[in-house]
């Protein structure tokens, strides 16, 4: 497919807002992102131009970002770039940037992070009856060899 993935690094702008929807869970956050590049004249690093972002982010991921991202954060953010342009009466048409996120992560250059693993949500089991693995008293009523597994000879 002729998508355009990008990856872009830089510091959560809005808190990330959670939503439970038919679909699953969905979380979004706005992304700033600047540029910083070495000024000759003054010997220093200076900030140049800020883009933001708004980051999708979907499903389980959606779930990890609203329990683990805050404001200020530093982030890695790999996903789907998609431009938006919108066209409003009486206004200029405006245009937004969108990441559909497949990945988010701190930015362990700026900071640590601790790890732990998401637990799984559980599928619902299949219901099965348990089979009866007690052996019957000899002569019971209700008895039938061909319910109940023979047990193993003894190996001599």
């Amino acid at each position: 497919m002729n998508e355009t993935v990008v990856c872009v690094v830089g510091n959560v702008a809005t808190p990330p807002v959670y939503r439970e929807v038919a679909a699953g869970p969905t979380a979004r956050f706005r992304l700033a992102v600047t540029s910083r590049y070495w000024d000759r004249e003054k010997s220093a690093w200076t900030d140049g131009h800020t883009n933001f972002f708004t980051v999708w982010a979907n499903r389980q991921l959606a779930v990890n970002v609203a329990a683990s991202v805050e404001v200020g954060q530093p982030v890695v953010v790999q996903g789907r770039l998609k431009v938006r342009t919108e066209l409003r009466e009486g206004q200029q048409s405006r245009a937004s940037a969108d990441i559909d996120a497949v990945a988010i992560g701190h930015d362990l250059a700026r900071g640590t992070a601790s790890f732990r693993r998401a637990a799984k949500p559980e599928a619902p089991a299949a219901v099965r009856p348990e089979p009866n693995w007690e052996t019957p008293p000899a002569g019971a009523p209700d008895s039938d060899p061909a319910q109940h597994q023979a047990e193993p000879a003894a190996v001599t």
